[in-house]
């Protein structure tokens, strides 16, 4: 009989332990809480893919950065539900700009909207120049930013708001903590210049800007590359899926393109 109840409470202790790994990647790229239309941009931003390559683990404290929309969220928030901790750091809903303050409210409105996948999810603060405590000093084990560093840079602040923005995300980790960075790739070739509204980014940009906070590039990767796109389009990056920023013009001709040429970059704090 105590054989028996040891390997019942052996069980349960199994099951409870497959609950709590049971939300994959793969399952939480492509679960019923996402719309068809974010699932169907996965074939271009390769989450499942990119979020390996950065090495996420699901009992990291991970912080998203400028999540916008939700895009990842969706897919970081219940992978990291069970074990770990997803922090959002968002705009700031008492901004004197109305954009920041509407998208902060629709943000903490998509999240409030599904408890079931949102409810742990911890929402703090980033908004350029100022607000930067997004986490407290040597508590995460992963920054993430996807196609963000390009909005840093164009509202003004250039290079040194890369330096506040990247200060920022090296404090927060700890000792071999990883900073995930993926955005729009302007071609060596193309002039710096290009940079400020087109919302491509030079490569060597991005990497001499989390160098200089003292992070170290660990890898790259061309998961998100895509060599149809020549940056060089009417209304930048803008021009192509998802925005259509023509419309109608052109539109099959943007689609064939497909999402921009993204630049994947994983560092390292030492």
């Amino acid at each position: 009989m105590k054989k028996l109840n040891w390997l019942m409470a052996a069980g349960v202790m199994l099951a409870g332990l497959q609950t709590a790994q049971a939300m994959s990647l793969e399952q939480a790229a492509t679960g019923d809480h996402r719309s068809e239309a974010n699932k169907a941009r996965n074939e271009y931003r390769h989450p499942v893919e990119t979020l390996k390559f950065f090495g996420i683990e699901p009992d990291m404290t991970v912080v998203e950065i400028s999540p916008g929309g939700g895009w990842y969220t969706e897919i970081l928030a219940p992978y990291l539900r069970e074990q770990g901790q997803l922090i959002a750091a968002g705009y700031d809903p008492g901004s004197d700009v109305e954009y920041f303050r509407k998208n902060a409210a629709r943000f903490v409105d998509k999240l409030a909207a599904n408890p079931d996948v949102f409810d742990k999810v911890k929402v703090t603060i980033f908004q350029l120049p100022d607000r930067v405590d997004i986490a407290e000093d040597g508590s995460a084990d992963m920054v993430l930013t996807f196609r963000n560093v390009h909005n840093w840079y164009m509202r003004g602040g250039g290079e040194e708001n890369l330096a506040r923005a990247f200060n920022a995300f090296f404090e927060v980790l700890k000792p071999g903590g990883v900073l995930g960075v993926v955005d729009h790739r302007l071609p060596a070739d193309k002039p710096a210049r290009d940079q400020e509204a087109s919302g491509y980014m030079h490569e060597e940009v991005v990497i001499k800007a989390a160098e200089k906070a003292g992070f170290k590039l660990a890898a790259s990767s061309d998961i998100n590359a895509n060599p149809k796109d020549t940056a060089d389009h009417p209304k930048g990056v803008w021009t192509l899926p998802p925005s259509l920023a023509l419309k109608e013009e052109n539109k099959d001709k943007y689609q064939a393109i497909g999402e921009s040429d993204r630049m994947t970059l994983k560092f390292v704090k030492p």
